[in-house]
């Protein structure tokens, strides 16, 4: 089976998903025009992508080209799904990923501040009892665009470095940290 089998898309598709990754402004008939098929047709081969999730358009922020830093965190652990639990309430992590070899969890954490990345390492990754060991790399440059969504908005509502300004929504601060 091949992947364009397994994801569920052919040509048509394929070539839909390449133009807008080049160019997310394409308007439909602009698409069509350069696939040579009809608009509607690209319309509705897009909203059947958009629906089933194979594809997604999604803004984000292109860490290229801003002034921010993005932590790898990788993470060896007895009970890695405790680390899931982070990555879905802290702003400051940008996903969790089950990972094969010595660590099995990598995260993805940035901030503007280098001292956030590592106040957040320090009290969510290190101090926790099923971390056995945690290492912290800084992303320094990026070869392609890397554009990512990020919330702004929740990361100015707490500092990560005050001893006990986790925002309340963390419950792993709340419960692990803290008892």
């Amino acid at each position: 089976m091949t992947l364009s089998e397994r994801l569920r898309f052919d040509e048509i598709d394929k070539k839909i998903i390449i133009l807008l990754q080049e160019d997310p402004n394409l308007t439909h008939e602009e698409i069509a025009q350069r696939i040579n098929r009809s608009q509607p047709t690209v319309g509705i081969r897009l909203k059947k992508l958009l629906e089933s999730r194979i594809f997604q358009i999604q803004p984000g922020v292109n860490f290229k080209s801003v002034n921010v830093y993005i932590g790898k965190v990788s993470i060896q652990s007895k009970n890695p799904e405790r680390f899931f639990e982070v990555a879905e309430c802290c702003p400051f992590v940008l996903n969790c990923f089950s990972v094969s070899g010595d660590y099995n969890i990598i995260l993805f954490i940035v901030s503007t501040r280098l001292d956030y990345i590592e106040a957040i390492v320090n009290t969510h990754f290190r101090k926790h009892v099923d971390s056995q060991r945690v290492n912290v790399e800084i992303i320094t440059d990026f070869a392609k665009d890397f554009i990512i969504p990020i919330n702004f908005e929740e990361q100015k509502l707490h500092d990560p470095t005050g001893k006990d300004e986790c925002i309340e929504e963390c419950r792993f601060c709340h419960e692990y940290l803290l008892e």
